[in-house]
């Protein structure tokens, strides 16, 4: 095989990604890159976009940016310890994703409220007291431009929410942590109702590119995705919390297009979903469960 064939056959694209997903979680500029490189911001732009990169240059770049060869080339998997970079590579999966399969604990960012967002900031305060305010701000940047992308594609999403997640989401409310004044707790509470009574909602309307599942069973630990594309198909698996008692501190999240891991895991989230609730039947469930939470 020819040195072209070889070049031809490496995503640079894909590694452009990844590469601003690291820089991004390493609260790195791209002149910051550019100077341990030795190069211009504008050719760490260009290689973000998917310019082809020498293999020495990208050595450079994994040692900057404290990952390995390997997650930089997406071989075998990729690994975040940053949720801001996790963040924003779910953000570049979701670009062009022609189907989305999740769970999350309690339920997808994607559904929630626009009020949702300014809860999750009090509540990443509440229990990480000591975030750096640029960190909390690209945090949460990237989570509300994810959002609005979901809003402008509307690509078929598939969620299954636990019904033990919801009832312990209502119980604790949107708080960071446990020693809350009453008074703020009841408030958090209420507007932990008002995201379920939204889940309600959508499941009474049912629009076609929104199909949820209520699970009244074992979910698993982890949170996470599926993204099909058109080129391939990507598992998002995340120790990462943003419901009550979040946590965007301690864990490891990956991300893998090993074709072993997408079907055990799609697998997996059509076995929920034959057993999940759906429909008004769903929307009746979690009626009930809120009468007596």
């Amino acid at each position: 095989m020819n040195t072209t064939s070889r070049t031809r056959a490496v995503d640079f694209h894909a590694i452009g990604e990844r590469l601003r997903a690291y820089r991004i979680g390493a609260s790195l500029r791209a002149e910051d890159i550019a100077a341990q490189l030795g190069v211009s911001r504008a050719a760490v732009y260009r290689m973000e976009k998917g310019e082809i990169v020498k293999i020495e240059t990208l050595e450079r770049l994994a040692h900057i940016l404290d990952t390995s060869l390997a997650s930089l080339l997406g071989v075998g998997a990729e690994y975040y310890t940053s949720p801001v970079a996790y963040i924003e590579r779910m953000r570049q999966l979701e670009t062009d994703a022609t189907r989305i399969m999740a769970h999350f604990e309690p339920i997808s960012f994607l559904l929630t409220s626009d009020e949702y967002g300014g809860y999750l900031e009090q509540m990443l305060h509440e229990a990480h007291p000591g975030i750096e305010s640029e960190r909390m701000q690209a945090l949460m940047k990237i989570l509300g431009e994810r959002k609005r992308a979901y809003a402008r594609r509307r690509p078929p999403i598939i969620s299954l929410i636990g019904l033990r997640e919801i009832e312990r989401f209502v119980h604790f409310g949107l708080v960071g942590r446990i020693d809350l004044p009453p008074s703020v707790r009841m408030e958090r509470s209420l507007a932990a109702r008002r995201e379920v009574e939204r889940i309600i909602g959508l499941l009474r309307a049912h629009p076609m590119d929104m199909q949820i599942g209520i699970v009244d069973d074992s979910m698993p630990n982890a949170t996470f995705q599926v993204f099909e594309r058109p080129s391939a198909s990507f598992v998002a698996v995340s120790p990462f919390r943003f419901g009550e008692l979040p946590n965007v501190a301690t864990g490891i999240a990956q991300v893998t297009s090993a074709p072993e891991a997408v079907e055990l895991y799609t697998k997996m989230v059509e076995n929920l979903w034959e057993r999940a609730y759906k429909g008004q039947q769903a929307a009746e469930l979690l009626s009930s469960m809120l009468k007596v939470v």
